[in-house]
């Protein structure tokens, strides 16, 4: 690991990943499905995937994670994958990592610096880089000692000791420096973003903003409703900087539609933290459309980690659409489908008389009108002209 950085991860680096299942516990996706989302936060750094273990516990060991035999075998698999990098699926402690790492004699890469690495190559407004810089350094900054754990190999002393400390003090200084520094950068950003939020609320444009988990279609949502260009790949965290654009509803009335950055499961609290300028967007918004990859064998999960996020950023209570896309990936191979197949399909489920749920396949374009014109009836709603909805 190199000193006073987080650790990152290098272009085709072969990974293997380690997930812990803890017993017991309901609250949690099973391992296999956690590690298979693991497996694409690895294929968005740009990493190969050298190989994958799962260890069942009652409780992750403290100094290690993982138990004495599971350590073993992965050390003992290094020669048969050839891995450099061990990914593991959860916050590691920095006792846990520097532990590890003394183990394993390789990098060693928690599921947070990973996620931070992914935001460092995606983020391309300023804001965004403040953002994930500030991040950093806070994950940084209680892991500092063992950046500096050379020195205790030494055996101590003279000449060893105080260096030590001198230097790690030091960095400790430097970084609460940065980090004060950042966050005084972000709060301007947050002090304009206020102003530009009144100007709206003057302007009387309402605000709609797309939310939902990781890779569930909300950029190219964004793009086929406004033709805005925001890039869009089957990968997790493609968009990280908010997008927003004009739309004209079909009622002849204008929303601005933001998009936001992706949710995920274990969303590691430093960076709920540090985007918190971001996030505050969705509390001013009138309308959230929560959209879903209704395709995925994961759904349910995934639309349950959104839910918890909403929760926590107490904003379960705004007014909200359910956009299930990627109906599009649900249909028989062999039928030719058109838009309106393929809705009157989908609208002939049993299903609870909700009118807030809408289908979509946002890469082919099919149930946009049906979405726009739920979304001009929910504004006028609250808007108080549309009292019938």
């Amino acid at each position: 690991m190199s000193k006073n950085t987080v650790p990152v991860i290098s272009s085709r680096e072969r990974a293997l990943l380690v997930t812990v299942g803890v017993k017991g516990d309901a609250a949690v996706v099973s391992p296999e499905v956690s590690q298979a989302e693991l497996v694409e936060l690895a294929f968005s750094a740009g990493v190969d995937v050298a190989g994958k273990i799962i260890q069942n516990l009652n409780n992750p060991v403290p100094a290690t994670y993982i138990g004495k035999g599971k350590l073993a075998e992965i050390i003992e698999m290094k020669s048969t994958t050839n891995y450099d990098v061990v990914i593991f699926d959860d916050e590691l402690s920095p006792l846990q990592q520097k532990n590890l790492e003394d183990e394993l004699k390789v990098k060693v890469i928690d599921r947070v610096a990973l996620i931070l690495d992914i935001f460092s190559k995606r983020a391309r407004t300023r804001e965004g880089k403040l953002q994930v810089e500030l991040a950093q350094h806070q994950y940084l900054l209680p892991r500092l000692a063992g950046q500096w754990s050379h020195l205790e190999r030494l055996g101590g002393g003279i000449g060893t000791r105080g260096p030590g400390e001198s230097q790690l003090e030091t960095d400790r200084r430097l970084i609460k420096k940065r980090i004060q520094k950042l966050e005084e950068q972000i709060e301007k950003i947050r002090d304009q973003r206020y102003l530009n939020r009144q100007n709206r609320i003057r302007s009387g444009i309402p605000v709609v903003a797309l939310v939902g988990y990781t890779n569930a279609g909300k950029s190219t949502l964004l793009n086929a409703l406004s033709q805005a260009g925001v890039e869009s790949e089957n990968k997790v965290f493609t968009t990280l900087d908010p997008t927003t654009r004009r739309i004209r509803l079909h009622n002849d009335k204008t929303i601005l539609l933001s998009d936001t950055v992706g949710f995920i499961r274990k969303l590691p609290p430093v960076i709920v933290s540090a985007f918190r300028a971001t996030l505050e967007e969705l509390a001013e918004a009138d309308l959230l459309l929560n959209v879903v990859d209704f395709a995925s064998p994961h759904a349910a999960e995934e639309c349950q980690t959104v839910e918890t996020i909403l929760s926590d950023l107490k904003l379960d209570v705004k007014p909200r659409i359910t956009v299930l896309n990627k109906i599009d990936k649900l249909l028989e191979k062999d039928k030719t489908w058109s838009e309106e197949l393929a809705l009157d399909y989908f609208y002939s489920m049993p299903r609870d008389d909700d009118k807030n749920t809408v289908f979509v396949s946002a890469a082919k374009k099919w149930g946009l009108t049906q979405l726009l014109t739920r979304t001009a009836e929910i504004l006028a709603y609250k808007s108080g002209y549309h009292p019938s909805v």
